[in-house]
């Protein structure tokens, strides 16, 4: 059988970076075929050669036993292939179904915008995605899981028969994973096939017919599911083993650090009427509490209401170290010692056009100062031990912080943080989008700080990370909490039981 697509001897070399080197291996019609490997691997490079994004590279490309070099996106397009980004790239003053139609608007008859047939349209792709979202909604106010459910139906609206598919569930719940499995299963049946970027190992191995480890731009080698394991396919994807711990042992939980009671968070312009209600927790020095929940249940809201950035509007009470607060912006919380990893890292954690350094010193910029002026010198002494312990990979203190893989970002917006010196650190899903390597780096960086006496309160789209670095979970459910387990209590069962809840 002529596979659909096929990569041979593909190589693409950047200023001073090989990207991908001599990758072969090739697409079979109706198969899903998942490509594995940590940030930097090549994976989305080589995406970007097949969907027309990057046209400059060496080797070749066949689709359906045709070569192939597409001139741009349009030109992939018209072949039947599309891809849905791992990185979003909506147009936030445009409503989601302007989004999922740009570059291709419903015209009338008269040639103007036909706009109650795109919204039309796009209703009915998100209605296949089992997605309440309102396609008329401006996509910069949706929460970073609904962008990405707009960001597939834009895809799904091209009708291919071959989608690319990077990352596509890194900002989604469970449940919501479980609803693209289905329009997956039904993509399938009518014969679209399936090139799908994943690093959610427990996915890989549900879906994907075959697999390819990609590794430092380089094709290791290509698999049947069946005839290997997840254990094995991380060793490949980074050349060692990722060896089990145990994050919870000889945890001292120290005294209580934030007292949270009975808040309640207003939110007039939706039916329920409340962000969060009458939601009640504590936080101990040396404890990380995970914080479990569908997309919708709150976690993000209480974790922004903490550090100041929804108004001051929510009622109860919030007491840091004893003392009553109210911040109204995250500047009085930073100053009170309480720091915030955003889910969103390129929207709201990033700053594409500072370096490294810059990005890191951002909160401390007075001991970088100099007669009113960043001094570099002080700067690159004040990062270099943020970088060192948190184990930033990066070419040196002023390289581009694009230029680092997800999982360095990251680690750069926690160095950021903890030059703060902050007795209480909020993490919002801090892992999407992160390899199986620094996923493991940044699983022992949380639990080393929490040792030193951080508190940590976690929030996490995916289920196993919390029971893998928790002392205690609690469950959202629509605002309210539902649940609260300790360690030995919490399983998957039980934290879907009480998300779920009405």
């Amino acid at each position: 059988m002529t596979p659909i697509v096929a990569f041979d001897s593909v190589t693409k070399r950047f200023p001073g970076v090989v990207a991908l080197a001599d990758v072969s291996f090739d697409l079979a019609p109706g198969e899903c075929h998942a490509i594995c490997g940590e940030n930097g691997a090549g994976k989305s490079t080589l995406m970007k050669i097949l969907s027309g994004v990057i046209t400059d590279y060496e080797g070749e490309i066949r689709v359906r036993g045709t070569p192939v070099r597409f001139t741009g996106t349009r030109d992939a397009e018209r072949a039947g292939i599309a891809i849905i980004h791992q990185e979003l790239n909506l147009v936030e003053q445009l409503s989601a179904a302007a989004n999922i139609f740009l570059g291709r608007e419903r015209r009338t008859p008269l040639g103007l915008l036909d706009d109650s047939a795109m919204i039309r349209e796009a209703g009915e792709l998100l209605a296949g995605l089992e997605c309440p979202i309102d396609p008329r909604v401006a996509a910069g106010t949706l929460r970073v899981g609904d962008q990405q459910l707009v960001e597939i139906a834009k895809a799904l609206s091209l009708r291919t028969d071959i989608l690319i598919m990077d990352e596509p569930t890194s900002a989604l719940t469970e449940a919501e994973v479980a609803r693209l499995e289905r329009v997956i299963a039904r993509l399938r049946a009518q014969g679209t096939s399936i090139l799908s970027i994943s690093h959610k190992m427990d996915e890989v191995f549900r879906l994907a017919d075959r697999i390819t480890v990609l590794r430092d731009g380089r094709h290791v080698r290509s698999v049947e599911r069946a005839a290997t394991t997840p254990r094995e396919v991380t060793g490949w994807m980074v050349g060692r083993e990722i060896a089990d711990h145990d994050f919870h042992g000889s945890r001292q939980r120290g005294a209580r650090l934030l007292e949270i009671r009975d808040l309640t968070v207003p939110w007039p312009e939706h039916p329920r009427g409340y962000r969060l209600r009458d939601v009640s927790l504590d936080l101990h020095a040396g404890e990380i509490l995970g914080v479990a929940g569908l997309m919708g249940a709150g976690r993000t809201e209480l974790l922004e209401t903490i550090f100041g950035v929804l108004p001051p509007s929510w009622t109860g009470s919030i007491r840091l170290e004893g003392r009553p607060v109210r911040f109204s912006h995250p500047r009085e919380a930073c100053a009170a010692r309480i720091a915030m990893v955003t889910e969103d890292r390129k929207r709201l954690g990033l700053f594409p056009d500072l370096d490294v350094a810059a990005n890191i010193s951002l909160c401390s910029l007075a001991a970088t100062l100099r007669g009113g002026l960043v001094n570099r010198s002080r700067e690159e002494d004040l990062v270099a031990g943020p970088i060192r312990s948190t184990g930033v990979k990066t070419p040196g203190p002023h390289a581009a912080i694009t230029g680092l893989s997800g999982g360095n970002q990251q680690k750069c917006i926690i160095s950021r943080w903890l030059l703060t010196q902050p007795r209480v650190l909020l993490l919002d899903d801090p892992t999407r989008g992160i390899d199986v390597g620094a996923k493991a780096d940044l699983y022992h960086l949380i639990d080393r700080l929490c040792r030193e006496g951080l508190g940590v309160i976690l929030t996490s789209s995916e289920l196993p990370e919390l029971l893998t670095l928790a002392d205690r979970i609690i469950v959202l459910a629509e605002g309210r909490l539902t649940a609260e387990l300790s360690r030995a209590e919490a399983t998957e069962q039980r934290i879907m039981e009480a998300a779920t809840a009405s």
